[in-house]
């Protein structure tokens, strides 16, 4: 099982099992005659998150740690968000840019519980349109489903991610080419991914938890 620490204990985004850990007491408390520290985990479904499937696939490194600013490309209702915004914790920021109005309720509604995500509802196929809510970022996830993702991912990389800054894509390839065998659509994605100044590093499909996926991670280097 995958989980990540709750950012708001005592309460759950999608209906996700939650797990409360005691450790061993702090010694202040214990004088204050006060109980065990708990610690809550939220169950992070990989069958609701690409990025999930990815961790538990095998990827070892998707560069988000505690205090990282993420642009998360395809937030959707912003399940998968509200982990990662776990994962970088209160000192970090989650900028999530998510197109569809439907959806992009359901991010701000969660965004209202987790104050380091910043719901932005655009297309980010046009990145100068959040330019004034988007700083430098370490890391961009992109899950947008579009035939030009990886010229998407180029652009919002050339203007907010840092060089040496880490790139994690979700590559489906009917949304890429529905014509061609999904392991010649993940090349010649790979080599659209190069020629926007990433380095992969890693490429793993997401079987069993979906077909015809596969997950890109990769350095965002200077250009020669």
């Amino acid at each position: 099982m995958l989980v990540t620490k709750n950012l708001t204990p005592g309460e759950s985004v999608y209906g996700e099992k939650r797990i409360v850990v005691e450790s061993s007491m702090d010694p202040s408390a214990a004088t204050n005659g006060d109980a065990a520290l708990k610690t809550e985990y939220r169950a992070w479904n990989p069958f609701r998150s690409k990025l999930a499937a990815a961790i538990l696939g095998g990827v070892d490194n998707i560069y988000m740690r505690p205090g990282c600013k993420v642009l998360y490309l395809g937030a959707a209702s912003g399940t998968s968000v509200s982990h990662v915004a776990d994962l970088v914790g209160p000192t970090g920021t989650v900028f999530a840019v998510e197109f569809s109005h439907r959806s992009g309720r359901d991010l701000i509604n969660m965004a209202t519980h987790r104050t380091n995500v910043i719901p932005i509802i655009e297309d980010a196929r046009h990145p100068l349109r959040y330019r004034m809510l988007v700083g430098m970022v370490d890391v961009i996830f992109a899950d947008v489903a579009q035939p030009d993702q990886a010229r998407i991912v180029g652009l919002n990389a050339h203007l907010y991610l840092k060089v040496g800054g880490g790139v994690v894509i979700s590559i489906k390839a009917n949304c890429i080419d529905s014509t061609a065998p999904a392991e010649a659509v993940f090349a010649a994605e790979v080599e659209k991914i190069k020629a926007e100044r990433i380095k992969p590093e890693v490429q793993l499909t997401l079987e069993p938890f979906e077909r015809d996926h596969c997950v890109v991670t990769g350095k965002y280097v200077r250009s020669s």
